[in-house]
């Protein structure tokens, strides 16, 4: 990649604007995905594991349930950051987005059914968390296919909202998967077709209709979304070592021709860690500091996930006037604030104290949806021409790089002062990736258009 290779989606010419099928299309495997962020990750499958498979009073290895999680989450971020960029190199340099989209998004749903056979027993915890590392990781690389398609469902005037609409889809579509297994699997004492609690059978009855639940929604973008011809500026060659080596020598072409992009990759993996504490330990913090019930915490999630997906959309309309950078910034600052906030209120203790959490957290995670949405919107117009699918694994690399900064410094403010300092640290990788933010040039402002 020389230096006259390096043009941005300011200065490629412009496709033709995609049909709004096509678009959907592309947005319905956001929506597909949440089926893996939201019920397996996060709210359901992960507390499963710890919970049901290993339960109270159980050690395996002398670990409790939440060290063997987070050992197999980081075993995890390590093999994404390893293959990432090098997978979305080859994809570019071959052609081959869709068709790697397909076979990653094929493992994801296969890893997902393995789930069902992971009973609530000790025994099981080996397979259980194998799967969900394996889903964690096949996951992440189908991201970055996705992501780097982007540029072919959009046109340098809707760029923005067209990736806070596919932002938004997957909220929603968190959304509505959790309501449909909270009323058919979790909340009766028997469940749908029959399914009851013992052998953690509605947990793995879950899993199965996620499963369900992705393999249909990610199927249209294989037939609405055309696969990119191959380019001749990525050459291949040397086996895995050598496709290191010129990966290598790619990132310092690409600081010598844009180290914008570089310092955006960089900047971004700080406030990105952010951004993921902000839902990570929200639910803790409600509980321990602002006194939501544990079974509130469900609720205060989904309507938390649509105050996002509403931002992310009402945003991306706004990034197509001002930029994606100023997007991000107002994000952050509004992020910061409304953490501070909530920080005084953890310290004065007021009596109403539940409410005005709920009020400050979610005018807090309404600015989420915007600054994720319009960072990948920022990349895709930075990346060099063709080269989207190494851009968007570099992106994820360095993600998984700083993942360690927040959850680090929330436990160790919280351990040092108390579990209301925690959200400090929150606050302080934030402020660190606006900081960073910053002095990174934005791309040329667009104008508006139709979508």
């Amino acid at each position: 990649m020389s230096a006259d290779e390096v043009t941005t989606a300011a200065e490629r010419p412009d496709r033709p604007p995609a049909k709004r099928r096509t678009v959907l299309a592309w947005a319905l495997w956001d929506w597909a995905s949440a089926a893996q962020n939201a019920v397996i990750t996060t709210f359901v499958f992960g507390p499963y594991i710890v919970q049901g498979v290993v339960g109270e009073g159980h050690r395996p290895g002398g670990l409790t349930g939440n060290t063997w999680m987070g050992i197999s989450t980081a075993v995890a971020g390590v093999c994404i950051g390893l293959i990432a960029p090098v997978t979305g190199r080859r994809a570019d340099a071959g052609g081959h987005r869709r068709r790697n989209l397909a076979i990653w998004s094929a493992l994801v749903f296969l890893a997902m059914v393995g789930l069902f056979w992971v009973k609530n027993e000790p025994a099981y915890l080996w397979l259980g968390l194998t799967l969900m590392a394996a889903g964690t990781v096949f996951a992440e690389l189908a991201a970055v296919s996705y992501n780097s398609m982007l540029p072919q469902v959009s046109t340098r005037q809707t760029i923005g909202r067209i990736s806070g609409f596919g932002w938004a889809m997957g909220y929603f579509g968190g959304i509505f998967l959790l309501l449909i297994c909270y009323v058919g699997f979790i909340a009766p004492d028997v469940g749908w077709f029959g399914v009851t609690g013992e052998g953690g059978l509605k947990y793995r009855a879950i899993a199965l209709m996620a499963a369900a639940w992705f393999g249909i929604f990610a199927l249209p973008v294989f037939f609405a979304v055309p696969e990119i011809k191959a380019t001749s500026k990525i050459k291949l060659g040397g086996g895995v070592i050598g496709a290191y080596k010129q990966l290598v020598r790619d990132i310092g072409r690409l600081y010598r021709a844009d180290r914008h992009a570089v310092y955006f990759l960089l900047a971004s993996a700080l406030y990105r860690d952010g951004l993921a504490a902000v839902f990570s330990f929200g639910a803790i913090l409600a509980v321990s500091v602002y006194g939501m019930g544990a079974g509130t915490v469900l609720i205060f999630g989904v309507v938390a996930n649509v105050a996002a997906a509403l931002g992310a959309v009402a945003m991306g309309r706004v990034e197509d006037r001002i930029g994606p950078k100023r997007v991000i910034m107002i994000s952050l600052t509004g992020l910061v604030l409304m953490a501070c906030t909530l920080l005084v209120v953890a310290l004065l203790q007021p009596p109403n104290i539940t409410t005005l959490f709920w009020i400050f957290a979610l005018i807090m995670v309404l600015w989420v949806g915007p600054a994720q949405s319009s960072s990948r919107s920022f990349l895709a117009r930075i990346a060099p021409p063709d080269r989207e699918g190494e851009m968007f694994g570099l992106y994820a690399t360095t993600g998984r790089a700083a993942s360690f900064l927040a959850p680090t410094l929330f436990a160790v403010f919280s351990a040092l002062f108390g579990d209301k300092i925690g959200i400090v640290g929150i606050i302080l990788v934030l402020v660190g990736g606006a900081v960073a933010l910053a002095p990174v040039r934005a791309p040329a402002r667009q104008s508006r258009a139709d979508f």
